[in-house]
């Protein structure tokens, strides 16, 4: 009976956490039968919870509107979880939610244990957050451009480039991602028919949402593949490719995902994409992460750092 009981639970939590589930799928994350699912369903029902069903090769379950859940359960680990993530967020990138997340806060640590409450106040004295002036984005919009992606619905959104230029768009929303600094949106462009990657910042959804679309295949590998292309590359005019005579780790220990992209050759060698809007800079980037490297693109960074190399010789007497 309490296995039962922690099952449903679990059901139920699934449930309010996913618009729509298959029965192949909830079976998988409890380890059951889908007939276990379905009767598993009819005890909720007979709860006063409203579970709908839908039927066809699409077909599945979705919590109904207005439901009155139970208290909210946390293990310890969850709980510190949540605590340490309203913390990040009293100081985070989402405008006007910083004194949300401090209310929130002293709520739960009203609620914790004496031991839970040591351990979240003692990473917390430890901690020195490093904010920087990176902008806010308005919570209604990352929640709009958040429903969108969930319920599969055409979003279009004036889109401000970084000259400030306006142009809306038409798009198929698929995944935020979050660097830690800026929030992004990765969506099939309608008109210009590819992916595009957005800053959510600089963007004001068109509401209400447009139709309901079938997602294309993108992984979640891809997503951030894209994302760190769109970030470290594509924005700017000089786009470089090198090799690194050294392994995708070792270059990954000391280049982000959003300073470049990383793609292994071999275990001693891996191929480096990363942008600038100055030739420059990009030459001395690469040559500061300390490894032997080949230029590939763009041309004409060889003939530029050959320049800057004699520049370094006249300057150390050489």
């Amino acid at each position: 009976m309490l296995a039962t009981s922690a099952r449903l639970l679990r059901l139920l939590t699934l449930l309010q956490t996913h618009r729509d589930w298959t029965s192949g799928q909830l079976a998988e994350r409890l380890d059951v039968t889908p007939r276990t699912v379905r009767r598993d369903v009819d005890k909720l029902r007979s709860l006063g919870y409203p579970v709908n069903a839908t039927y066809g090769a699409a077909g599945g379950y979705r919590l109904g509107a207005g439901v009155s859940l139970p208290p909210l359960l946390l293990d310890d680990d969850e709980a510190v979880a949540v605590a340490v993530g309203l913390r990040t967020a009293a100081g985070g990138t989402v405008a006007g939610i910083e004194e949300t997340s401090v209310r929130a806060l002293t709520k739960l640590e009203q609620l914790l244990p004496s031991r839970l409450r040591h351990r979240v106040s003692g990473l917390h004295s430890v901690t020195v957050p490093l904010f920087g002036s990176v902008p806010t984005v308005d919570p209604g919009v990352l929640t709009a451009v958040a429903a969108a992606c969930r319920d599969n619905e055409q979003l279009r959104f004036d889109y401000f480039d970084t000259a400030g230029l306006p142009s809306i768009r038409k798009t198929e929303p698929h995944r935020l991602v979050h660097t830690g600094r800026r929030w992004y949106l990765v969506a099939w462009d309608l008109d210009r028919e590819d992916w595009r990657t957005f800053r959510v910042d600089r963007l004001k959804p068109r509401l209400p949402t447009g139709p309901r679309f079938t997602p294309r295949e993108l992984s979640d590998d891809e997503v951030a593949t894209r994302t760190s292309t769109g970030i470290s590359s594509s924005v700017y005019r000089y786009r470089g490719r090198f090799t690194m005579h050294a392994s995708a780790a070792a270059v990954r220990d000391v280049v982000t995902p959003t300073s470049g992209r990383v793609e292994p050759i071999d275990d001693r060698s891996c191929t480096l994409h990363v942008g600038s809007n100055s030739l420059d800079q990009l030459g001395v980037y690469v040559a500061l992460l300390g490894f032997d490297f080949d230029i590939h693109e763009p041309e004409e960074l060889v003939d530029h750092l050959g320049t800057v190399v004699d520049r370094l010789k006249r300057a150390t007497g050489r």
